[in-house]
């Protein structure tokens, strides 16, 4: 599970979801196991159990609240992130349903398969038997 902590607000208010997260060590240096990350220009500190995935999605949303403001030309970094958050969304939306219709496809697929394997199988039997009988 990641947490999530802004390291200028360690009291776990002002947006910071989780009070367990990672807080800052002796003289304002990140905890042991958090990840510093930078996004639009603001270093977080994180932790969560596999760093390279906690800077990959760092890098990110880091990449869509840029490609946001480079598109509206707004300066707001609230107005930014929701639309980043917006923008996320809609990719996290439109992939599970993309999953759900493959899901879907391969569920049925598998009824398919293992109606056939019943029909040949029962002909197999029948087959067998008439040898038997024969």
């Amino acid at each position: 599970m990641t947490e999530w902590n802004e390291n200028r607000d360690e009291s776990g208010l002002g947006g910071n979801p989780s009070t367990n997260a990672a807080s800052d060590g002796p003289g304002g240096a990140p905890a042991p196991d958090a990840v510093s990350v930078e996004i639009y220009d603001q270093i977080y500190n994180l932790r969560g159990t596999d760093d390279a995935y906690i800077q990959q999605i760092a890098a990110l949303v880091d990449a869509k609240m840029r490609a946001v403001a480079a598109h509206g030309g707004t300066a707001d970094s609230l107005r930014v992130a929701v639309l980043a958050a917006l923008n996320i969304a809609d990719d996290l939306t439109t992939l599970r349903a993309r999953y759900d219709a493959l899901a879907g496809s391969v569920d049925s697929a598998e009824d398919s398969m293992r109606s056939r394997a019943d029909t040949l199988s029962e002909m197999l039997d029948d087959l067998l038997e008439d040898r038997r009988a024969g």
